[in-house]
């Protein structure tokens, strides 16, 4: 429950969103996800599974340019500046956006993504 673990953790999500490896993000999402995106919609960890398996999302680029990490007990933020270039919804893309993720650790599967909040830069 370290806040190197975490920052693993976030890279890992990065990552798969640049990959659109459903299977990671699969296990990085908490089945209890509620996001509000960058149009101040809510979503749910399946709508941004079918939104990746169905190819209406597709990261084309993701750049962190700044990255805290915050752990108190078995809770953890991250908060993050990307410049992100892709098709969301099935529009093209491209930003500078602020991410804030609360993450819950549990033995069993560690760190996942409970909230989060997407906001333009």
């Amino acid at each position: 429950m370290t806040e190197a673990e975490l920052l693993d953790a976030e890279r890992r999500l990065q990552q798969a969103q640049r990959d659109g490896d459903v299977a990671v993000l699969e296990e990085l999402l908490d089945d209890r996800l509620i996001a509000i995106g960058p149009d101040g919609a809510r979503y749910r960890k399946s709508d941004d599974l079918d939104a990746y398996r169905s190819g209406s999302s597709v990261v084309d680029s993701l750049t962190e340019e700044d990255l805290e990490v915050l752990v108190v007990d078995r809770t953890g933020a991250t908060f993050a500046l990307c410049t992100v270039a892709g098709t969301f919804g099935g529009a093209l893309l491209t930003a500078r956006l602020r991410y804030a993720r609360t993450w819950a650790y549990q033995e069993s599967v560690g760190w996942r993504i409970v909230a989060a909040q997407i906001s333009p830069a």
